[in-house]
């Protein structure tokens, strides 16, 4: 079977109140149509059309990269409108699926179940069940409950609207078919829009079956229009992703207080406490803990390893068994090997800490290569830029780092090196020495401290 997919996606969103374009607003992290772009292509389809409209240049900029066809569609006239956009493009023999870029949720075995029940049946429809379906299309059956058409809620009858099964507006129908009934679609109704929802009564007039599917789950085909639905729909998806995890094993203290906004991979024994973000692409290991209120970005995290409460990762490779925070900072390109331990208010940037090596308090460590069972002292610095250019610290195993030391890069601690507290380093220490800068220090007899006048 030859398969096309139109994916509707011109409206304006006035109700959206803002210049980003609808269906570029996020729902976990990507813009809505990549949700519908993606389960579209997950039905191997041989083309996926969108039909575009406002906002078109930046929407077809969003998905340069994808291979879609673009069909402008330069006046909205309704959905009969817009399919007949894409429709020339289309072998005649090929099965057609309309889908909507405003709505993200729809899963890929609802699709399939919708397409496996074309068949001989002119159309197959997917319609959902609602306590108040306010705003959707009414399907209209016969008393034998065979759909008759469809009728929007703007020309509906009171007794229609009364009726609870809704049009979803996806279907699936054979290309030939909806060229020849889109031709003969009026815009004589309320909105004075041609309906591809028509299609359905001259199906039936011709003497032809409509299959509908109803949709158990109400978020996969809830479309959106405003920054409410928006919002519903974000925690809907954040309830599904939720309830994935947990079905693989992974231990959520509260699963309404996470937000993936990516793509999650966590090993066994997994636990994540509440209010943890995590975006793009990130890996956690086996028996992996994150706690509290946590940002997790493009890393990725060995087995065993504690993130403490608060702690901001981006980028950064974290080995097994490592203890991070709280409070900490993993920047871009931060590599921790095995039993690395980095504490509260602790910041790395572009460097690699090796194993069994502590930062533990208040440094800053950038652009660094830190070797094996180094001990780092509360308030280093690596100097690391001197206003032009980025320059290098290495610092040797076994070497010990006294607190409120300042590495002027480019600078070299050797192996097993001490450096003394409150040194300032500009020049390479060498193995297995002691090395230290400090001022002499004094003390000045008879000195008086400033007084303020005393209150009480």
């Amino acid at each position: 079977m030859e398969l096309a997919i139109i994916i509707l996606a011109a409206g304006q969103g006035t109700r959206m109140k803002s210049a980003l374009p609808k269906v570029l607003h996020p729902i976990g992290g990507r813009p809505m149509l990549a949700h519908v772009v993606s389960v579209a292509e997950s039905l191997s389809p041989q083309d996926v059309y969108i039909v575009y409209g406002h906002g078109g240049e930046a929407v077809k900029s969003r998905f340069s990269e994808a291979n879609l066809h673009w069909c402008l569609q330069d006046q909205q006239l309704g959905t009969g409108h817009a399919v007949m956009q894409a429709l020339p493009g289309i072998d005649d023999d090929a099965t057609v699926l309309v889908l909507y870029g405003d709505v993200p949720l729809t899963r890929q075995q609802t699709l399939h179940k919708l397409l496996a029940g074309l068949g001989s049946n002119a159309i197959s429809l997917l319609t959902v069940a609602l306590d108040d379906p306010s705003g959707y299309g009414r399907i209209v059956r016969s008393e034998s409950g065979k759909v008759q058409r469809i009728v929007e809620q703007k020309d509906a009858s009171e007794a229609q609207k009364a009726i609870t099964e809704g049009n979803t507006g996806i279907l699936v129908a054979r290309a030939c078919d909806l060229k020849g009934w889109l031709k003969q679609v009026g815009n004589n109704n309320a909105q004075s829009e041609y309906y591809l929802t028509d299609c359905i009564g001259m199906a039936v007039d011709e003497g032809r079956h409509v299959n509908a599917e109803i949709c158990q789950d109400p978020y996969e085909v809830m479309g959106i229009n405003d920054k409410q639905q928006l919002a519903a729909m974000e925690r809907a998806h954040q309830r599904r992703q939720a309830e994935v995890l947990m079905t693989n094993g992974v231990t959520l203290i509260d699963p309404a207080r996470i937000d993936i906004r990516g793509t999650l991979t966590a090993g066994r024994d997994v636990t994540i406490d509440v209010n943890v973000v995590f975006e793009g692409n990130v890996e956690l290991g086996d028996n992996v803990y994150v706690g509290p209120n946590c940002v997790i970005k493009d890393a990725r995290i060995a087995a065993g390893s504690q993130i403490k409460s608060h702690c901001v990762i981006e980028q950064a490779i974290v080995g097994e068994s490592a203890i991070i925070g709280p409070y900490a900072r993993l920047r871009p390109d931060a590599k921790l090997g095995k039993e690395v331990h980095v504490g509260n208010f602790v910041e790395i940037k572009k460097s690699y800490i090796d194993d069994y090596s502590k930062v533990n308090h208040l440094s800053y460590i950038g652009d660094t290569e830190i070797g094996k069972r180094v001990n780092i002292g509360a308030g280093t610095i690596t100097c690391n830029y001197d206003g032009a250019n980025k320059h290098k610290t290495i610092i040797g195993d076994d070497a010990f780092i006294g607190s409120d030391t300042q590495l002027v890069a480019p600078v070299t601690v050797g192996k097993g090196a001490t450096i003394g507290a409150g040194s300032t380093i500009t020049r390479d220490a060498p193995d297995n020495e002691l090395t230290l800068s400090r001022s002499k220090q004094v003390s000045k007899q008879g000195w008086q401290r400033p007084q303020k006048d005393r209150k009480g």
